[in-house]
């Protein structure tokens, strides 16, 4: 299997390539697996990449989409781990991208407050707390794409 490393808004992600067949590629983003879907099959016989391995290992496929593919889970690049602050970390419950913050810094939420919104599937999704307590770190910004289990913000 081959590595990659890409940089998508300034974060970087490690995308291993584990199978191409057709139109279809199996990849693994920061160590999660997805299966995503190519606008065109890579040519097996003219790639070099694809000419010097063997059985599954394939070429680069192109860096994963943020939109979901129909037929099955689309890769969503994540924000890469990201140190937290003090405090239990609130993380995403399923990918998506982070279309607006509820809280700031120093705020005080109780459990049940809703602290972000994420889109993913183009349904907004409320994103509440499980933890009373102050705020202690927002470690995305609106915008970012997230993977599940991203740590979005820290409560202390």
């Amino acid at each position: 299997m081959k590595t990659y490393k890409y940089i998508v808004q300034g974060t970087e992600y490690d995308v291993e390539i584990v199978e191409v067949e057709g139109k279809l590629a199996k990849v693994n983003v920061n160590g999660i697996p997805f299966e995503l879907e190519m606008q065109r099959p890579i040519n097996k016989a003219k790639h070099p990449l694809m000419n010097s391995r063997k059985s599954n290992v394939s070429a680069p496929a192109p860096a994963p989409a943020p939109a979901p593919v129909a037929a099955a889970p689309a890769a969503a690049p994540a924000a890469a781990p990201v140190a937290a602050g003090a405090g239990n970390a609130l993380k995403a419950p399923l990918p998506g991208t982070i279309t607006d913050i509820k809280v700031q810094v120093g705020q005080q939420v109780n459990v049940g407050d809703t602290v972000v919104v994420l889109e993913a599937m183009k349904m907004q999704n409320n994103i509440e707390s499980d933890y009373a307590g102050k705020v202690t770190s927002i470690v995305v910004k609106q915008g970012d794409t997230v993977m599940e289990g991203a740590v979005l913000l820290t409560i202390g």
